[in-house]
């Protein structure tokens, strides 16, 4: 099983920070390298917005050269402190993604902690620290431009008054 775990300061409010991360928009636009995209579900709908419990999303991008396609679900959500994103259809054996808020110097630290199994079991295994790294290039890449947004009035564009 591999382990990612990253903070990220971003000097801007807990609440802000916390509906950004859980944007599907936003996660579009901070994932272009691998080309993601949002596949709809078996109705057409294709989710936008911010994700709320419950709810799946299907993304499909290219990673490792391959495109994939994961499906995760909202399976916590304490707004604004935590949610977890756990895989419920795609290439990983399992995966859980906590993305836990808190306020820190006037701003607030973001934590991802990426829990993962490789498919194919111990075979699985050894591909673990590849992947890790892959992923933890992914997940930085993505929390710079989140905190970019965030930081600016850019997070406008993402997040209504009302929210």
């Amino acid at each position: 099983m591999g382990r990612i775990k990253l903070e990220t300061y971003i000097a801007a409010p807990l609440e802000r920070c916390f509906d950004l991360a859980r944007n599907v928009d936003l996660h579009v636009a901070t994932a272009a390298t691998t080309g993601e995209e949002i596949v709809p579900d078996s109705s057409g709908r294709v989710p936008r917005g911010l994700l709320q419990l419950g709810e799946t999303v299907t993304f499909r991008g290219r990673h490792f050269g391959i495109t994939q396609q994961v499906t995760a679900r909202i399976t916590k959500l304490d707004r604004p402190h935590s949610f977890r994103d756990s895989q419920v259809a795609g290439i990983f054996a399992r995966f859980d993604h906590d993305h836990i808020f808190e306020t820190q110097d006037g701003g607030t630290v973001m934590t991802d902690v990426f829990d993962f199994e490789c498919p194919l079991g111990p075979f699985g295994r050894i591909a673990d620290p590849i992947v890790a790294r892959h992923l933890s290039n992914f997940i930085r890449e993505r929390n710079l431009i989140l905190k970019e947004v965030a930081e600016s009035e850019k997070f406008k564009i993402y997040l209504s008054e009302t929210t």
